[in-house]
């Protein structure tokens, strides 16, 4: 596609339509309340909540793209001038609440940008995100995939978001005497918590902002912001530290949790033989005995594997809005596309998912895993980066992911999705 016609994510000039795909501050990097450039083009739940995010933006360039229906476009070739029509399709992305993947299709070809997406295989809004695209895709081609390749590396392979949910209800389950604080963004992990609340039948409280984020997404009656009437707490990414943990210990028995995909700690907590208190172990252990199919069980139950405890008051369970790498793969398997390039990547390194997945589509590998010099289509990008926390996060090696705008601006740990 010839530049100065779109942009995905990215809000410099120079574009005469802009696509956000959801409203992660990684995604936004560059937009403002007084940003004025040309239309802009989401989802229906985008457009609901982008006031509450950008307060006196001018409301008229926003226009909503409903789910699996075509939208035409009439842009104008930058080289010639001579008109040109662009039709765009939005689709679940299953990432965060709004968040779209944006088939296009046109003179140039056909092209996929998933945004942040997870590509579970089961379930009914996954299998209607399936036909969905498949339905878009018709006999066409996709000539070249912009991929979310967050996970792009066999390491990454983690349990579906129902059965890392449970682990989390288990551990709330497992520790009765305890209070719960459970890290979160500002948007996504919804699912998550009205798991626990289902669960659990209980409220969940949640800090002011993020209650009205959850009112716009139509949840009244199950979030509240008086502490009195529930234990389990969601709280801010930004305030979730060893340091926070020890002082809610000082007056209350408090878990912590952190909800993601990434391998938060290098070594887990070695102050007990389990991750786990003896009550979750033995409900673990019991449905492994009564079962012939170990494995089997371990995919409907979740493993101890997937659930680390690194300090004697935090667990990490991996509860991730991006897709593992065997899905994926998956992904890839059904799109087929002629070529590929991943939309994460940062300063130190980018994981090329040619590397990984050519093979599938008949792609040539490059001979490395890294490519610096790939091309840009529409946003910023973001990486993961090994980073040292200072006695006041987390004192460990871990993972932090780095997101890159156009123009090299870093966000805090705080402003992205995992």
């Amino acid at each position: 596609m010839e530049e100065g016609l779109i942009s995905v994510d990215r809000w410099a000039e120079g574009s005469q339509a802009y696509f956000l795909t959801h409203l992660h501050a990684d995604h936004t990097q560059g937009l403002s309340s007084t940003w004025a450039k040309a239309p802009l083009f989401c989802s229906r739940i985008t457009a609901k909540l982008f006031p509450f995010r950008f307060p006196n933006f001018n409301l008229s360039l926003l226009h909503v793209l409903h789910l699996g229906s075509w939208h035409s476009l009439s842009l104008r070739l930058p080289c010639s001038g001579s008109k040109v029509t662009v039709q765009v399709m939005a689709i679940d992305a299953h990432h965060c609440p709004g968040a779209i993947m944006l088939l296009f299709r046109g003179e140039f070809g056909c092209m996929l940008n998933t945004g942040d997406f997870r590509w579970e295989i089961n379930g009914e809004r996954a299998k209607l995100g399936r036909e969905m695209l498949l339905n878009a895709l018709k006999d066409d081609v996709v000539d070249v995939l912009y991929l979310d390749n967050t996970y792009c590396n066999p390491s990454y392979q983690f349990p579906p978001r129902d059965v890392a949910a449970q682990q989390i209800v288990d551990i709330i389950t497992s520790h009765p005497g305890h209070d719960i604080v459970i890290g979160i963004n500002t948007l996504g992990k919804e699912d998550l918590l009205l798991h626990i609340a289902n669960a659990l039948n209980i409220k969940i409280w949640v800090w002011p902002e993020r209650l009205q984020t959850m009112h716009l997404l139509g949840y009244h009656d199950i979030f509240t912001t008086d502490t009195s009437l529930t234990r389990v707490r969601a709280i801010p990414r930004y305030s979730f530290s060893i340091n926070t943990l020890e002082g809610l210990n000082a007056m209350q028995p408090t878990i912590g949790i952190i909800p993601s995909g990434l391998p938060w700690v290098a070594k887990p907590f070695k102050g007990d033989s389990n991750p786990f208190d003896s009550l979750l172990t033995c409900r673990y252990n019991r449905s492994k005995e009564s079962s012939r199919g170990g494995k089997q069980n371990d995919k409907i139950h979740g493993n101890l594997g997937s659930v680390k405890r690194f300090h004697k008051y935090i667990y990490s369970v991996q509860y991730s809005d991006h897709s593992s790498y065997p899905e994926i793969e998956e992904f890839i398997k059904l799109v087929q596309p002629n070529n590929m390039k991943g939309i994460v990547s940062s300063s130190s390194c980018y994981v090329d998912p040619v590397y990984y997945f050519g093979r599938i589509c008949g792609i040539n590998q490059p001979s490395q895993k890294f490519d610096h010099q790939h091309q840009k289509f529409g946003r910023g990008y973001n990486g993961i980066k090994k980073k040292r926390v200072g006695p006041s996060g987390f004192q460990l090696n871990r993972v932090t992911v780095m997101r890159r705008g156009r123009r090299g601006v870093k966000l805090e740990e705080n402003e992205c999705s995992d």
